[in-house]
């Protein structure tokens, strides 16, 4: 007889190898032809809602692994939300508006040889539209591709006409109760793209500058040791001198007045001079101007400088005027001279100490970074030069005013210096602090500051670090800059009296334009006459409509308003924002100012940030290094689920590391989960509910396995509630790689494969693999959703509903044993020294299989105590064991971790069952089936 075919061998056509880049795309296109998206919100009507506020990714390019990561972090949370029994509806967005497509249509245009403010505003406006459309479509399929569910047929985009009007509308707020008004300040400004850049849009790289040490000749001393000296300042931007209208010193740092002695032949200072320094920096500049030697002839605290004034050091050029010293609190002593030359049009620090001291702000350069016009001697000098091609950048205005100080003998010395300078995110290049006619929105006007700050300490913030870093960034942020000097944007909806310089606040006006962009969008602005928009009360001609557009941080920052309160099936505020870290300075940012100053609270009930990415060897990801990864290249590879798991299996609230050795790793941990739950598929084969036990007549080992998904269902909620998923993640990787495969699995293979189907051993095994089944494929699901799904129908293949319309199970509490899992804590850790002694026996070619043995073991009485009940030779997987009470004898093999366990390992007496193949003595006692063991025999025979 063939007792090959009597054993229960597992069934399942759930296949070994996920095969997952061709699979998925078959799961996806069966989840649309259901409509699984709109089966979840079917599901979920009435129930408690979840509201993912999704981040708007911007619409201008293939997804990258940051892309990937930001989306599958939102889509895991969303599911695992909706089933642990919440209305999770996830709404997709995009930001279309701003400098990233603007800049694509120019560079096209200018490949073309076509000036871009030659092309009407409207046309050009309608290629960046078309442009944004055509890479949501592309990345929209691109999420999708990632297992990512949500209303994909109605994203929201900041272009929509609705959104374009509702954010004309929120502008609107703030002008009518009088926060918006028009400033001039210095801001970050790109020459090469002619506008404003937001804080967000700004990165630092390495540059080299000239360092210049200047003297300015003191005009009027407030006290005689400064008769006949000169203050010395230092600055990197020799540019700025033009702009200087002040110096600033620290009121406690301690100055000296030096007298030069010798000098080197280079030298442009001569003996005589009276030099003006801090007393901590006079050496340092004395070497670098080439003073070999020096006299202290005064001795000054900072404050005794007030009220003297110096000559500008180009006074003889058109800039004579007073220079005054003023104190200020930024002035420091760590490099340069301890005094900060004062150019109010272009440095932030700058600025707030003139407007304190009344200095006017005089603007010298142009929006194309010239020098103005009235600029005595450097008008029309470009002060930055640019090509985009070599990424190559020049200071034209640096040199000519170094010459034009030495010419003057204002110049003491010069030196290089490389220091982290901001540049344009986009174009690359350098950028520089301009003073530019803006909007802005005061963080003081109607108490904006301090309601952010109480927004923030009512929101939670994971990880908790981020309410600190928000914090500090809002306590000291100036007002918001709203204004961007470009042409792809909602337009700032202003109109602004041509005598009175006052904005038009008129409701009605607003609400006309508010009805006009639902219809038309914001081209209207550009396309309509002016008097459309104000109606009979105001005559067009009084008024100069502004044609600046919104900063896109606005436009972004108001998404809450036209998606979380203009959608029914959403809710304001959003249980959760979720993006990069990089966002407290971006899109948390901004949607809390907006929010706060036209509701009074954040958007937003929890804040979630994650971390960057590097490549596996922890370094930035550059194309020039060679160490980039796309979504798609993993996605053709292994399949879309390995890349879930590997942001699931990582901890985001650090950067995060990516690659080929990582993506194997997780490859690999995956083939686990997927053996998992191929085993439990195929051991479940014909399992039907009349087979069912009950707890109570379950042997120990299915009760401890009850407990321990009763242990993991709690972790399991609490992970899913505060979205710690690194953590549940190996968890329920160790329970099934350690707790099922390499413990319950392999002890009862034997008991699944060879017992009768009658057995209470294995009926208690295979209910308790169905609830094994049930519990891991659900909790599995919002990691692994494809493979979840593949293994959750072949399992029901007659059930319609998807795995992902079920709710994590609810686990009895009555499973819960403690006192049974310290005893099986107990039993593993003898177990684990009988397996260790099988490994030697093994390595040594004195067994081939554990079946070939029957160890003896000896135990002190607490192992004893825990084994009772419980066949020793089952639990090692022997064919027989004998258990010892007493202390192991000399030479047993033993585990340092385990005390008191020892074994002395013994060959298993008797023949070989053919089908179950223990070595027992039974075997050949059964006259009908000779080759097997009692309990085979039986079996065979009842099956015949």
């Amino acid at each position: 007889m063939d007792y090959k075919t009597t054993v229960f061998l597992p069934k399942t056509d759930f296949p070994m190898k996920g095969g997952l880049p061709k699979r998925e795309p078959e799961l996806l296109a069966q989840w649309a032809a259901v409509d699984l998206y709109a089966r979840c919100r079917d599901a979920a009507r009435g129930r408690e809602k979840f509201i993912l506020h999704d981040g708007p990714p911007y619409a201008n390019g293939h997804l990258h692994f940051g892309h990937a990561l930001n989306k599958i972090l939102k889509d895991v949370i969303s599911r695992s939300q909706q089933m642990m029994g919440k209305d999770a509806n996830y709404v997709p967005g995009w930001d279309c508006h701003g400098l990233p497509i603007e800049w694509k249509i120019e560079e096209r245009y200018r490949a073309e040889g076509k000036d871009k403010d030659e092309v009407p505003i409207v046309e050009f406006r309608k290629e960046c539209r078309e442009f944004a459309a055509r890479w949501i479509d592309i990345q929209r399929a691109e999420f999708k591709r990632l297992g990512i569910i949500g209303d994909w047929d109605n994203p929201y985009t900041t272009m929509n006409f609705a959104a374009e009007a509702r954010i004309a509308g929120e502008l609107g707020k703030f002008l009518m109760d009088g926060s918006l008004y028009k400033g001039a300040k210095p801001v970050m400004w790109s020459v090469v793209e002619k506008t404003a850049l937001a804080e967000a849009e700004v990165e630092y790289h390495d540059h080299v500058s000239p360092a210049i040490f200047v003297r300015f000749a003191v005009r009027n001393a407030a006290r005689g040791e400064l008769d006949g000296a000169a203050v010395v300042i230092w600055t990197t931007t020799p540019w700025t001198i033009p702009a200087n209208r002040a110096i600033a010193f620290g009121a406690d740092i301690d100055y000296v007045v030096i007298e030069v002695g010798a000098v080197s032949d280079t030298a442009a200072a001569r003996p005589g001079d009276r030099l003006v320094l801090a007393q901590a920096l006079a050496a340092q500049v004395c070497v670098a101007s080439g003073i070999e030697s020096h006299d202290v002839v005064a001795h000054l605290k900072g404050a005794e400088l007030a009220g003297t004034a110096c000559a500008h050091p180009l006074d003889a050029d058109g800039f004579d005027f007073d220079v005054p010293l003023l104190e200020a609190d930024f002035v420091e002593v760590d490099t340069g001279t301890g005094f900060v030359h004062i150019a109010p049009g272009h440095g932030a620090d700058d600025w707030e100490l003139g407007i304190a001291n009344a200095i006017a702000v005089p603007d010298t350069v142009g929006p194309d970074g010239r020098y103005l016009e009235h600029v005595p001697v450097f008008a029309g000098i470009p002060v930055l030069e640019f090509d985009p091609k070599k990424k190559k950048s020049r200071f034209p205005a640096n040199r000519a005013v170094m010459e034009k100080l030495s010419e003057r003998g204002g110049l003491l010395a010069s030196e290089k210096i490389e220091h982290s300078y901001p540049h344009s995110w986009r174009s690359k290049a350098p950028l520089i602090f301009r003073n530019t006619p803006q909007w802005f929105i005061s963080m003081e006007k109607h108490d904006l500051r301090q309601t952010a700050l109480t927004a923030i300490d009512n929101t939670k913030f994971f990880p908790a670090k981020g309410k600190n870093r928000l914090r500090s960034m809002i306590e000291s942020r100036p007002d918001w800059c709203v204004s961007r000097q470009r042409a792809w944007g909602v337009p700032i909806t202003v109109f602004v009296n041509k005598k009175t310089g006052e904005p038009l606040r008129d409701p009605a006006v607003m609400a006309r334009i508010v009805d006009i962009f639902k219809q038309e969008g914001g081209d209207a602005w550009f396309a309509r006459d002016a008097q459309d928009f104000l109606g009979d009360a105001h005559r067009a001609d009084d008024f100069e409509q502004v044609t600046d557009i919104l900063d896109v941080w606005f436009d972004s920052g108001s998404t809450h308003a036209f998606v979380l309160e203009d959608r029914p099936d959403l809710q304001w505020p959003a249980s959760l924002y979720l993006e990069g870290s990089d966002q407290h300075r971006g899109w948390f940012h901004s949607s809390l100012l907006e929010a706060c100053g036209t509701r009074g609270r954040a958007p937003y009930e929890a804040v979630l940030t994650h971390g960057f990415l590097l490549d596996q060897k922890g370094y930035k990801m550059s194309k020039s290094e060679g160490n980039t990864l796309s979504p798609k290249d993993v996605e053709e590879r292994y399949g879309a689920d390995i890349l879930r798991l590997w942001v699931v299996g990582s901890d985001y609230t650090e950067d995060l590391r990516i690659g080929p050795d990582i993506l194997k790793s997780h490859s690999d941990i995956y083939r686990r989960l997927r053996n998992t739950l191929r085993f439990l598929l195929g051991n479940l084969s014909g399992f039907n509910a009349a087979e069912r036990v009950g707890p109570a007549e379950m042997p120990e080992l299915e009760r401890w396995v009850l407990h321990r998904l009763w242990e993991i269902s709690d972790g399991v909620r609490q992970a899913n509630e505060n979205f710690q998923f690194h953590g549940l993640f190996t968890e329920l990787h160790n329970f099934c790689a350690t707790d099922l495969s390499a413990f319950y699995f392999d002890i009862r293979k034997d008991a699944l494969y060879c017992d009768g189907s009658d057995s209470p051993v294995r009926r208690a095994a295979r209910t308790v693999l169905d609830i094994l089944f049930n519990h891991l494929t659900v909790w599995l699901a919002p990691f692994i959703c494809f493979t979840a799904e593949e293994a959750w129908k072949a399992r029901h293949p007659e059930v319609k509903e998807s795995i992902h319309l079920q709710l994590f199970p609810d686990v009895p509490e009555a499973w819960g044993d403690p006192a049974l899992a310290r005893k099986w804590a107990k039993v593993r850790d003898l177990r684990r020294v009988v397996t260790g002694a099988l490994e030697i026996e093994r390595a040594e070619k004195r067994i081939g299989s554990s079946l070939h043995s029957h160890p003896q073991v000896f135990a002190v009485e607490d192992y004893v105590r825990a084994m009772t009940g419980i066949d020793l030779g089952v639990i090692a997987i022997t064919s027989g064991a004998e258990l010892i009470a007493g202390t192991p004898p000399a030479g047993a093999f033993t585990l340092p971790d385990v005390v008191g366990v020892g074994v002395v390992s013994a060959p298993a007496d008797g023949e070989k069952c053919e089908r179950c193949w223990k070595i027992t003595p039974e075997v050949g006692q059964d006259d009908a089936h000779p080759t097997l063991c009692m309990r085979c025999a039986d079996v065979v025979r009842r099956k015949a």
